[in-house]
């Protein structure tokens, strides 16, 4: 028994050492569930349905506004894909219900261009389009319906919510910033 003094300093350096990382781990277990910087967690939460949401109304939907091909900003998208995607940034529209109304111009090199008239609640990560636009005219969408951004077949709309359209659950503040986000799409932490 050569080392007695030193087992009961071990133990307790011991269960020091694992009482500090159980604090690190509870601190950090803490701080993923509440931290609001979903940044850094790689995408936001998922929506909460609230009462407020129950009886939240859409307001009225103007008619599709006139686009431009010549104006349309390019959305990014995986560099997989042929199909182009682009928002004509005079068609935007940020409504008082909490929806942004927008244009989308959907082309293949050498092919036909077709445009969708959308708009995407950022609070339940939903879109609804409202007419289709081919042969040169606007089909209006006979019954509108919103989807989920993960049930659709394209990615473009999650894509162009996240680059510019939403900031986390809600919509970005003016059309400016929404542009501005589109044209330079940065990982935000707030």
């Amino acid at each position: 028994m050569p080392f007695p003094r030193q087992i009961p300093f071990l133990h307790h350096a011991s269960r020091a050492v694992l009482f500090a990382a159980g604090c690190t781990l509870a601190t950090i277990a803490a701080a993923q569930a509440s931290n609001p910087d979903w940044a850094q967690a790689g995408s936001p939460p998922p929506p909460t349905v609230t009462e407020q949401d129950r009886e939240w109304k859409e307001t009225e939907v103007p008619p599709p506004p006139t686009f431009a091909e010549s104006r349309v900003v390019s959305i990014q998208m995986p560099p997989y894909m042929t199909l182009k995607f682009g928002v004509d940034p005079g068609t935007i529209a940020v409504t008082g219900d909490g929806i942004v109304r927008y244009v989308v111009v959907a082309s293949r090199p050498g092919g036909a261009t077709n445009a969708f008239y959308e708009g995407v609640r950022c609070s339940t990560d939903e879109v609804k389009t409202y007419a289709r636009y081919n042969s040169g005219a606007w089909q209006p969408v006979s019954d509108p319906q919103w989807k989920r951004f993960r049930d659709l077949n394209s990615s473009y709309v999650q894509q162009l919510a996240g680059q510019g359209l939403c900031r986390g659950h809600a919509p970005r503040e003016t059309v400016g910033e929404i542009v501005k986000n589109i044209r330079e799409p940065v990982r935000e932490v707030q």
